[in-house]
């Protein structure tokens, strides 16, 4: 496993988003380490809390955390000047090997101030950088995954800081969180889960034997059920020949519904219906047809001459103007003759002049034109006469010629219906033929119904039969069942003891074998970082309390007040680096504060022996007193540093900004 990429948005003192490149290899070359400056307070330890929040989500154990819960931790998490329409968020990109290719894994948790439920939004992305997919499928099931590949209680062999490597160095004994991890890596908390599943087993087992109830003899339950089989299959029987029998009725209702509607039964059901159908239909076409005679005695007889009518109407208005123009010709005259003495006192030119009187003695001659061209008047209408006469042709006779056709055609439909009616009436049947018909119909119905009656009632004794049959299947399967089961009841409860007694040495034995691994993993790093390698021999692990003790080359303890702080915090360092080894997984891993209280010769052994070969991956978070200019020097004489980083963080925002390059 190794931490290919980590992001920051909005989260602690990381405004806005920042991209920190993780990936420790280059051109091959494997350069380990991951160096963050910062100064205390900076976002070092924010940095820890990032990449366990976005592995172990609410199981994370981070620092800032306390007794809060999940929601309000997240809530606090939000850096205090993010906008609102946007989200806290943190992206954790690492590479595993998968199928025998190397697969990156990204995990991205985001949230807002008020966490939707309590709780951050994971997706989980994977795939190659630039061809990336989302597998909800493995989001579902994220915290099984990181289990297997990183369990949560070996996390803080590889994801630890100073405080805890100080704790673990002034104990006597371990601290829990330790305990937990050794036993989770030595595989001995699975031992002791065991014997207490085994202890909760028998418990139950023995509830289950006190409540166990006396069964019915297997003998009694078998006769039970041959006798409802037997009753089953003569009701089926029954039921099958009842069926028949419902088949016979039903086509006999139908024979006779079709016999009683073919020979007019139906039609003489309705009989009277239909004659009072028959009746309004007459009264209404009788009505239709006085309508059109009072039509006929009104307007609607011009409407054979409407075209002698139109060509009165035309001639009444020509005489009628040929009569205003002769009336107002004189009085034309009249004014023409004012006119031109109005003019000639003008004295206008008398060119003008007789143009004037050309224009005025051609309009009089058109006039005279037009009335000489007209005969002598004939008709002689007077204006109400005219008037009558167009509202005759405008009104009268359009409204009278459409009522006329609307109830001729209403008139026919009546007429259609009402020889429909007839014919219908005509075939329906007698009196007594309807009688015979209707009586077959009904008895049909009768036997009908009563085969439906016998068959329903039939059929739910079978069903009934069916369910007294399962349940006595059941309590046959019961009573076998039970029986086996108060038998193995009782085998669990004998084998039980002699379980525990086996699982007790097993895990014995496997303490002193993992113990000894981790013995000699411990004593070979203790060595390897101290500056005496004289001064210890052997370290060795107590099986209960897993605590430390030294001893010197002639087998004799050394008691820990003779070490210095800086030697105990090594042997800390040694536990865990040990431990680390013997989990055989290869994970990276995470030191903030890593230096402590050592003296130069101890920190430079830390240096040049530790941090080079801790893991493929090691990322180191360090304020500028504890990997110092000399210290990262050499680390850069060693090749070993393949990216450094500074947490730059501003007091008056209370922000922190991540740049490239160390102290120095």
């Amino acid at each position: 496993m190794i931490f290919i990429e980590l992001v920051l948005q909005n989260f602690g003192p990381y405004l806005g988003k920042q991209v920190i490149n993780l990936r420790p290899k280059i051109d091959g070359m494997n350069r380990p380490i991951i160096l963050f400056g910062g100064m205390n307070g900076g976002g070092k330890t924010t940095l820890m809390d990032a990449i366990r929040l976005a592995l172990y989500g609410s199981r994370a154990q981070c620092s800032t955390r306390g007794n809060l819960s999940y929601s309000d931790f997240l809530t606090q998490s939000v850096n205090r000047n993010t906008i609102p329409t946007e989200k806290a968020r943190i992206e954790l990109a690492f590479e595993v090997i998968q199928d025998d290719e190397p697969t990156i894994i990204r995990v991205v948790r985001n949230w807002t101030t008020e966490p939707k439920d309590g709780k951050d939004a994971l997706g989980i992305l994977v795939g190659k950088k630039g061809n990336e997919w989302l597998d909800k499928a493995l989001a579902n099931t994220w915290d099984e995954y990181i289990e297997n590949l990183l369990p949560i209680g070996i996390s803080n062999l590889f994801l630890f800081d100073g405080e805890q490597v100080k704790e673990l160095a002034e104990l006597e004994t371990p601290p829990p969180l330790v305990v937990g991890a050794i036993q989770s890596l030595l595989g001995l908390e699975l031992a002791e889960r065991l014997s207490t599943d085994l202890d909760i087993l028998v418990s139950r087992k023995r509830r289950e034997i006190a409540s166990a109830k006396d069964l019915a003899t297997l003998e009694e339950i078998e006769q039970k059920l041959h006798q409802q089989k037997d009753e089953l299959e003569a009701a089926t029987q029954e039921l099958a020949a009842l069926d028949s029998e419902l088949q016979r009725a039903e086509e006999q209702q139908r024979l006779a519904q079709e016999k009683f509607i073919y020979e007019g039964g139906k039609i003489a059901s309705d009989r009277n219906l239909l004659q009072a159908q028959y009746k309004d239909l007459t009264t209404q076409a009788d009505e239709a047809r006085q309508a059109l005679r009072e039509l006929a005695a009104g307007a609607l007889p011009v409407s054979l001459i409407s075209p002698l009518l139109t060509q009165a109407q035309s001639q009444a208005e020509t005489e009628s103007r040929i009569t205003q123009a002769k009336m107002a010709q004189d009085v034309l005259k009249e004014r023409d003759q004012r006119l031109l003495d109005y003019i000639s006192q003008l004295k206008l030119n008398t060119k003008h002049l007789e143009k004037i009187k050309t224009f005025i003695d051609g309009e009089n001659q058109e006039l005279e034109q037009e009335i000489a061209a007209n005969q002598e008047p004939w008709l002689v209408a007077d204006i109400e006469a005219l008037t009558q006469l167009d509202n005759v042709l405008k009104y009268d006779l359009n409204y009278s010629l459409d009522r006329a056709n609307k109830k001729q055609e209403k008139l026919k439909e009546l007429e259609a219906e009402i020889d429909f009616l007839d014919r219908q009436i005509a075939a329906a049947a007698s009196p007594e033929a309807y009688e015979q018909l209707k009586s077959a119909v009904k008895e049909a119905q009768n036997e009908v119904a009563q085969a439906k009656a016998a068959h329903e009632t039939l059929n739910r004794h079978c069903e009934e039969l069916k369910r007294a049959i399962a349940k006595t299947k059941k309590e046959l399967e019961d009573y076998a069942e039970d029986n086996i089961k108060l038998r193995n009841n009782q085998h669990i409860i004998a084998s039980v003891a002699k379980a525990k007694a086996t699982l007790e040495l097993f895990k014995e034995r496997l303490t002193q074998k993992k113990l000894g691994n981790l013995e000699t993993e411990v004593t070979k790093y203790f060595r390897y970082l101290l500056h005496k390698s004289d001064l210890v021999h052997r370290v060795a692990i107590d099986k209960t309390t897993y605590s430390l003790s030294l001893y010197d080359p002639q087998g004799q303890l050394i008691p820990k007040n003779r070490l210095s702080a800086g030697e105990k915090q090594l042997l800390a360092i040694a536990f865990l680096w040990g431990l680390a080894r013997v989990s055989g997984r290869s994970l990276p891993v995470a030191i903030d504060t890593p230096l402590g209280r050592l003296d130069s010769s101890h920190r430079t052994n830390l240096i040049e022996r530790y941090f080079p070969a801790a893991s493929h991956q090691v990322i180191l978070l360090s304020t500028d007193t504890e990997i110092g200019k000399v210290e990262v020097e050499r680390l850069r004489e060693l090749d070993a540093i393949r990216r450094d980083y500074l947490l730059k963080y501003d007091s008056t925002k209370r922000q922190t900004t991540i740049e490239p390059g160390y102290f120095w």
